[in-house]
């Protein structure tokens, strides 16, 4: 794509969601997704072969893989958002001022506004906020007013009422030296009209909204949210009560929707579809999501149906296998133009990590996010690595340091759940005190993607 210029609100209707994509730096002017070198060219599905860890991507090339995917479904339409339902995306036309603010001179302060030299008399009735402007003051005429009220004309300051007292013939007298325009905000004293308040790719926040909402907008042009549907696989998995009888309580149902939006998701709908194969591919083919998200299935097992599937749909493996522990045989695939698949796997932790590794960089992209700064912090005790993997563990923040947790396993949630982040330990393991990069858990980053409902 030709480089561009910033965009105006006139052009922005020719932008679409790749074009904003180009505008999104990272701080060290990356584009999202371009920390490595380009990934391995992809391949059709191909029957999942007992040394499949031997053709695994390593964990920050899949990563980087997820990012670019998700470039060639970026050509979707923008969308005109109300402010209450923008939070969390990323503009996609500049936030430009529609009125000066303030949109006139108002009051700083309770008090009084004041004309010429003191003392003063006070005027009978006061100025209030949201009123219409009240009559002109004359030298030597004070009148009560109320902070965000609009100051009459040829008002000199404003005196606040800690800083006045009256006499007994009700007459005002300042009790410190009054500066010209004290306690005045003049119009367009934030900015004026037609200001760029924000550009393009600026993350919609709190702060945001309400910035918006006083320059005057009641919508926004926004990146949409990716579109999501997640498939739950296996004849294994209860929906609720107590395990029994070689039943297991789902746990990827519950967590994964909110953990999607968290991730600046709509979530389209949850299907459970056991370990039916025939669904399974019903449910591929027919899907209109942006990113399909299964759970299980992706090793190669007797009822491991994904990777058959795929095979037969003619999908395109993006990535078949990650050098990571818990998590290797996840996968990445695209299966339509605009489509993608994220196979995860069935064990809780694995699939945490799948979903980090693979669905969080490749959303990223989708909404038009800028990457987020890594970091890294000392990990508190040494953490036992694999040969040749990475392993992600269950962190907690501890002052400047990180304390890994137990029960870190694959299937297990005990670790994650009190976790404030994952380390990533590099292959081989780590020592006391080493430095390692942290990924931070939306709610615990207090991210403003943070949405469970």
């Amino acid at each position: 794509m030709t480089a561009r210029s910033t965009p105006t609100g006139e052009d922005i209707e020719d932008l679409d969601v790749e074009e904003v994509l180009a505008l999104v730096k990272d701080p060290d002017n990356r584009t999202p997704g371009d920390s490595v070198p380009a990934p391995q060219g992809a391949h059709h599905a191909a029957p999942h072969k007992s040394d499949a860890h031997h053709k695994a991507t390593s964990w920050p090339e899949a990563r980087v893989i997820a990012a670019r995917a998700a470039r060639s479904g970026a050509r979707r339409p923008l969308v005109s958002v109300p402010l209450e339902a923008s939070l969390g995306l990323t503009l996609a036309a500049p936030l430009t001022a529609l009125t000066d603010l303030p949109s006139f001179d108002t009051s700083a302060m309770d008090g009084w506004a004041v004309a010429g030299p003191g003392p003063w008399d006070v005027r009978g009735e006061g100025v209030l906020a949201g009123h219409a402007e009240a009559e002109a003051l004359t030298d030597g005429e004070a009148v009560r007013i109320a902070t965000g009220a609009r100051i009459p004309p040829d008002t000199t300051a404003v005196i606040r009422s800690e800083h006045g007292r009256t006499d007994d013939k009700g007459r005002l007298h300042a009790t410190r030296d009054m500066q010209h325009g004290q306690d005045i905000r003049p119009r367009g004293q934030e900015c004026r009209t037609g200001d760029q308040l924000l550009p393009v790719g600026a993350l919609v926040t709190p702060a945001v909204l309400g910035l918006a909402a006083a320059a005057g907008y009641d919508t926004v042009t926004a990146v949409p949210r990716p579109r999501v549907q997640v498939l739950v696989l296996g004849d294994e998995l209860l929906t609720e009560g107590r395990p029994h009888d070689g039943l297991i309580r789902d746990a990827l149902g519950p967590m994964l929707p909110p953990w999607l939006r968290a991730l600046g998701a709509e979530v389209t709908s949850v299907r459970r579809l056991g370990d039916d194969a025939k669904a399974l591919r019903k449910a591929i083919t027919g899907s209109e999501a942006d990113l399909i998200v299964t759970t299980g299935g992706t090793a190669s097992g007797p009822v491991d149906h994904v990777h058959p599937i795929l095979e037969r749909i003619g999908a395109e493996l993006l990535v078949d296998g990650v050098k990571v522990r818990p998590g290797h045989p996840m996968l990445l695939a695209r299966t339509k133009e605009n489509q993608h698949l994220v196979g995860l796997p069935g064990n809780p932790l694995a699939a945490v990590s799948g979903l980090l590794t693979l669905a969080e960089p490749l959303l990223r992209t989708l909404a038009a996010r800028p990457a987020p700064e890594p970091y890294t912090l000392p990990l508190q005790d040494g953490a036992h690595g694999h040969p040749h993997d990475t392993r992600l563990i269950p962190v907690v923040l501890r002052g400047d340091s990180a304390v890994p947790l137990h029960y870190n396993g694959p299937a297990m949630l005990r670790g994650i759940a009190a976790a404030d982040g994952l380390a990533v330990v590099p292959p081989g393991g780590s020592r006391p005190g080493q430095e390692l990069e942290l990924l931070d858990l939306p709610w615990a980053s207090a991210g403003i993607g943070v949405c469970f409902t």
